[in-house]
Order: structure tokens, then C-alpha cells, then sequence
């Protein structure tokens, strides 16, 4: 069976990119196409694909500045050449659910979300305090035209697969589709304890954007007391080291072997955002290590309140900060944390 995958873009090894690096483990023989490849940027495992890029490739200081071509995505997904194909696996939290393909195509769509910033984060990311009154209001129908081509172009996937529950609901709301749900992979071989003791210390590991909430989780620590380290890079970077106190340590984007060691030595690792799924959460729990997660969203999925950590219903700081509080002295133990963990391996993924 030829076999396309298709993944918005290739810049880094977040959890969508591992959900990848399992697919094209899935399909070893199958060509990958995305929109833009930074070299050496994803894992060798995915980059020994042969690798399809759009026009996007090539656009000025494409590798930093993609985000600023979104309105041209749709234009350059729907250029790529899928035609003798019988099988193409999208991988989509943008625009590549809505390629065209030929008629004797399958194409399985599987959803990270729906296009947060078009539907319904457009304020996160492109509000008058992020981009100024005008920008705000140059860039709102242009998002909104993104929404209804998003929505427009669902039929072109023949089935939806979720990463969990939360976006499938999103699914059903945003295409009016049903999606089966298959949860993410984690790496649980690599993620492990190592006896090491937890130390009095929060952990963050994410991109620095502003969906995420780093600065609930900067402002929580410190209502708390508690050291925090942020392993993260992104557009967020220069504000929150403006707003952070000397207690936050900002050690940018690292290894997986570095951020396995950060995990180890963690006395809790931080959610504040909501996620769609969340792939950090159950890293830490495979480490052993417990997760204060904001209880919305696909943390209600992956964190057991008072056994792997404590899901926070409240997102303000004075109950985030309670919460890394009592969690740090709570001491959960690591081995039912864990044992949790366990359930959301690669072999249940490839099966």
C-alpha cells in the first residue's frame, strides 16, 4: 500500500512531532510532505523519510518567521501532489487535514486539534494586547476566513482520529464530524525513574507560547515559593523573563536526555495551560513524578486527582501555587504514578 504522511511543519520535537516520529515508524516506506523543514530539527528517525516542503520552504526567513505566512497555508496544502496514492495520513493541528487527493485515496486525519487561533484562541494569539488595537483588527477577518475554509474543507478527510477526548468534542463541533480517539504516544522506555530523590524544585516544559500559560505557572511558584525551571523557547521568552523573579531559571530548548534528567530531579512538573492532550504530563508520570495540571482539557485525561497528581479547577495563581504546594508535600509515591504512565505506550499506539 503507498502510503503518504502529511504534518504541517517540521521546526522541533513537541509532542505533535512524536506522534509523527511513531506514525513513520507505523509506515516505514511512506514519503512525507509538510510545509516547512528545518533541517536536523526533528529526530532521525522521521528526517530519513524522503520529505516533500511547499512554496512556504522558500519564502524570506521561512524557518523563524512560518507563522507569519498563515494565510497562505491554504493555498500551499492544497498544491501538494498526493495523486497515486491509497493511503495519506494527515497529522493536522493547522491546515494539512484539508490536502486534496485523487479519487481511489484513503485519507485518515489524525486531529491534534482544530485550528486553535481560527475558531476559538484567536485572543491568545492575535489580541489587541499581543498585536495592538490595529493589528487585532486587520487580522480578525483574516482568521475568520481561515475558520470557514477549516470547516469547508472537513469532507476531505475520509476519517477523523482524536488525541483524546477533549478534541474530539472539538471535532464534532468545528466539522460536525465523530472521531475515534486514540491517545499519543509515550516514549516509556526512555522516560523512566532512575531512584533518583525528587527535589524541592516545579519544572515547565513547553513552547513559549500564549495558550500555554507560563505565566500562571511563573506567578504561582512564587506565590508558593517554589524554585521553578522553564525548559521552552518561543515568542514568550523575552516577557516572561521580564516578569520572572530569580527563583525561575529559563534553560531553553534541550535534550531529551537533559529534559528526562529535569524530570528526575523534579519535585512536580506544571500544566497551567489548557491542553489538548498533553504529552509532558505523563513524561513526568513516567519518570515518577507527580503533575499539578489545570483541570480542563486533555489533563483530565492523563492526570488521576490525588494518585499521579491534582488536576487545579481554579486558574488563578493562589490556587495554582496551593496546589504545587501541598503536592510537593504530599510526597505521592512513584510507582503507581508510573504504572499510569505505562498505559499510554508506543506499543499501544502502533496497535
Amino acid at each position: 500500500m503507498k502510503t503518504a504522511i502529511v504534518h504541517d511543519w517540521l521546526t522541533g520535537m513537541r509532542g505533535g512531532e512524536k506522534a509523527l516520529e511513531a506514525i513513520c515508524d507505523v509506515f516505514p516506506a511512506a514519503d512525507l510532505f509538510t510545509l516547512l523543514h528545518v533541517r536536523g530539527s526533528v529526530s532521525a528517525r522521521i528526517e530519513r523519510h524522503r520529505i516533500t516542503t511547499s512554496f512556504i520552504q522558500y519564502l524570506p526567513n521561512a524557518s523563524r518567521w512560518y507563522r507569519h505566512y498563515l494565510p497562505l497555508f491554504p493555498m500551499a496544502v492544497e498544491q501538494f501532489d498526493l495523486g497515486g496514492y491509497d493511503l495519506v495520513v494527515s497529522i493536522s493541528h493547522c491546515a494539512v487535514k484539508s490536502i486534496v487527493h485523487g479519487p481511489g485515496t484513503r485519507h485518515l486525519c489524525y486531529c491534534l486539534t482544530p485550528m486553535r487561533y481560527a475558531w476559538d484562541q484567536f485572543d491568545a494569539y492575535f489580541g489587541r494586547d499581543r498585536v495592538g488595537r490595529a493589528g487585532a483588527a486587520l487580522l480578525r477577518p483574516v482568521l475568520a476566513g481561515l475558520a470557514r475554509w477549516d470547516a469547508a474543507t472537513a469532507h476531505r478527510v475520509d476519517e477523523f482520529v482524536a488525541i483524546s477526548q477533549y478534541v474530539a468534542g472539538r471535532v464534532a463541533r468545528y466539522y460536525n464530524r465523530s472521531a475515534a480517539v486514540v491517545y499519543p504516544p509515550v516514549d516509556t522506555e526512555f522516560f523512566c525513574p532512575d531512584g533518583s530523590a525528587p527535589g524541592a524544585r516545579a519544572l515547565v516544559v513547553s513552547a513559549l507560547v500564549p495558550y500555554k500559560r507560563i505565566d500562571l505557572a511563573i506567578e504561582a511558584c512564587a506565590a508558593a515559593h517554589v524554585p521553578l525551571s522553564v525548559i521552552g523557547d518561543g515568542p514568550e521568552l523575552a516577557r516572561l523573563e521580564r516578569m520572572a523573579g530569580a527563583d525561575v531559571t529559563f534553560l531553553g530548548w534541550v535534550s531529551d536526555e537533559r529534559i528526562r534528567a529535569e524530570y528526575r530531579r523534579a519535585g512536580v512538573v506544571l500544566l497551567p495551560g489548557v491542553e489538548d492532550f498533553g504529552i509532558v504530563p505523563l513524561e513526568a508520570q513516567a519518570c515518577g513524578r507527580p503533575v499539578v495540571a489545570l483541570g480542563i482539557g486533555g489533563a483530565c485525561e492523563t492526570v488521576v486527582e490525588g494518585v499521579t497528581g491534582r488536576l487545579v479547577t481554579d486558574g488563578t495563581s493562589a490556587a495554582f501555587g496551593d496546589a504545587v504546594r501541598r503536592t510537593l508535600e504530599a510526597r505521592l509515591p512513584p510507582d503507581p504514578i508510573r504504572t499510569h504512565a505505562q498505559r499510554f505506550g508506543r506499543e499501544r499506539f502502533a496497535r
